[in-house]
């Protein structure tokens, strides 16, 4: 299109029949009100309701709206870097279709990342869902978020907008949905957030289990290992492997001065054997990270990964001219 877009909606859909034209109807009311040139894009995760025959409907109604439909049911995380990839906004705003996260709030994000912010997350208020299996979990998690990776979101998982280009340069994989702020902070992104409301789902029922709070522990896991050694692996398998040597060396030691000084005879008794568990896994911990730097290498030379953020490029202008 030749027209400039400044804002994407990105909106996976899985199974939400009852709420994907209420959706479209204020979602569109909203961003009409505040003037932006707009697209909305409407993934449909595999659903096995009515909800693809309604995305094809109203998109032959909205020339705005667009239906990208994934082969399989592939979960969120990858349905919304689908509906990423697919946007072509100047800004991209990643929200539900269920209507927890309120249409109407959006053109307030969309100001808060016009003064040049990189990510501008909702902070959800007076949320209803029940305290004991969603709200003290999420509580929890973005607490464990805010330790290992620095950045002070209160909320990473709510509505949130950020920076197309930026948007489209990111490699989201399974659960990564959780953890975009955290992401973005990482690369050295500014981040922020406004507060917004959370309602009860429009219609429909919650695909949410509390079985999910373990994906996010690990999730959290995998966040402060990246943070914590330089997305250098080897920093932490070699620590470990140091840690292991130098156990094994102690425990050698004390039983060659035994053996020399007491006539403690080494060879069979169980602080040996120990030993040489120790040094074996010591190995084992410096040839795992030596893998890993190099299978990571090798991704980001396939993908051409970039990990940072250009914030600014200062450059002596030339003001001589030729004649």
């Amino acid at each position: 299109m030749s027209k400039e877009i400044e804002v994407s909606i990105v909106t996976p859909m899985h199974n939400e029949e009852l709420c994907v034209r209420e959706f479209h109807t204020r979602i569109s009311a909203a961003l009409r009100g505040m003037g932006a040139s707009h697209e909305i894009v409407l993934v449909n995760d595999g659903s096995t309701d009515s909800t693809p025959e309604i995305i094809r409907e109203l998109a032959k109604q909205d020339p705005n709206l667009r239906g990208v439909f994934l082969a399989r049911n592939r979960g969120q995380c990858t349905a919304i870097y689908a509906g990423i990839q697919q946007s072509r906004g100047r800004y991209v705003v990643i929200m539900d279709g269920d209507l927890q996260h309120k249409p109407e709030e959006v053109p307030s994000l969309i100001e808060e990342i016009r003064k040049g912010w990189d990510l501008v997350s909702g902070r959800r208020t007076d949320r209803s869902e029940s305290m004991l299996l969603r709200r003290l979990p999420s509580r929890i998690a973005n607490w464990m978020l805010r330790r290992s990776s620095g950045c002070q979101v209160q909320d990473m998982g709510g509505l949130s907008v950020l920076k197309g280009d930026l948007a489209r340069s990111l490699q989201l994989r399974e659960g990564h949905h959780r953890l975009i702020p955290a992401l973005i902070h990482r690369m050295g992104g500014s981040v922020t957030e406004v507060p917004t409301t959370a309602p009860p789902r429009f219609a429909g029922k919650s695909h949410y289990g509390i079985g999910r709070s373990v994906d996010v522990l690990f999730d959290i896991v995998m966040l402060w290992f990246q943070n914590s050694f330089k997305q250098r692996p080897l920093y932490l398998f070699g620590r470990a492997a140091l840690l292991l040597f130098l156990a094994a060396s102690a425990i050698m030691t004390w039983l060659l001065y035994e053996k020399v000084f007491l006539g403690e005879h080494m060879g069979t008794r169980p602080p040996f054997l120990g030993a040489i568990l120790l040094y074996i896994a010591s190995l084992g911990a410096m040839s795992t990270g030596f893998i890993l730097e190099a299978l990571g290498d090798t991704l980001d030379s396939v993908l051409n990964r970039k990990n940072y953020v250009i914030r600014e490029i200062v450059q002596q202008q030339n003001d001589e001219t030729e004649g």
